[in-house]
């Protein structure tokens, strides 16, 4: 990415959304945000993201979905609330999702482009050794394959996009508030340059990956 690129950031009232936006405008890009604060974009109603996404003038350089929530994390098996954990595949899967349909058309076909979305570390299967938090880590695990496969189709067609799973670490905003414990926590504006940097130095045979904040690998 170079300054004076277009950027699409949805979920920019967030902590992480709004210091994403804030630092790309700095650069020189021309951001456009898509949030349920500012805008009443809700991305559980699918028939409200087809009508905002389709009244966007494209393409996008770059597309930055920071949407997610959290919950009540389960200690234990005993705790799991089904009404409680389809809301949080609503917002944190299927929400994605339903954004990331629309990205033929909002990426160029041609030159390179970058479609990052918001996970976390605890939606690795592999990385799991502590169980808990079942409806909060399978909505990412469920996003995280969501992501890879919307890379291999858009790789078809967009040959020169790169779309990505990333974790931010774990940033001092509301929504970590009550949860970060003995992790140790950075600024948003620390997380969105983090972010940043890791888009900016994607190559192409990163596209369906999913990476940290360093740009490390996570297992799946």
């Amino acid at each position: 990415m170079t300054d004076g690129r277009r950027a699409l950031v949805i979920g920019a009232s967030g902590g992480i959304g709004q210091a994403v936006t804030q630092a790309l405008q700095a650069r020189g890009d021309t951001v456009v945000t898509l949030s349920r604060q500012q805008d009443g974009f809700d991305v559980t109603d699918e028939a409200g993201v087809d009508r905002a996404l389709a009244a966007l003038e494209v393409p996008f350089d770059l597309v930055f979905v920071a949407v997610g929530v959290l919950g009540t994390p389960e200690k234990t098996l005993e705790a799991i609330d089904a009404q409680a954990m389809a809301q949080v595949f609503a917002v944190n899967a299927i929400g994605p999702a339903l954004i990331l349909r629309h990205m033929g058309r909002l990426l160029p076909r041609q030159g390179r482009s970058v479609c990052a979305v918001l996970s976390a570390r605890v939606g690795s299967i592999g990385d799991n050794r502590i169980g808990g938090w079942y409806s909060y880590r399978a909505s990412k695990a469920a996003l995280n394959q969501i992501v890879h496969g919307a890379a291999v189709e858009l790789g078809r067609s967009h040959k020169d996009s790169v779309v990505v799973a990333l974790h931010p670490g774990t940033v001092a905003t509301p929504f970590t508030a009550d949860y970060a414990g003995r992790h140790k926590t950075v600024p948003p504006q620390e997380a969105a340059a983090n972010l940043i940097a890791v888009i900016d130095g994607l190559s192409g045979d990163a596209t369906g990956g999913f990476f940290d904040y360093a740009r490390e690998a996570i297992q799946w």
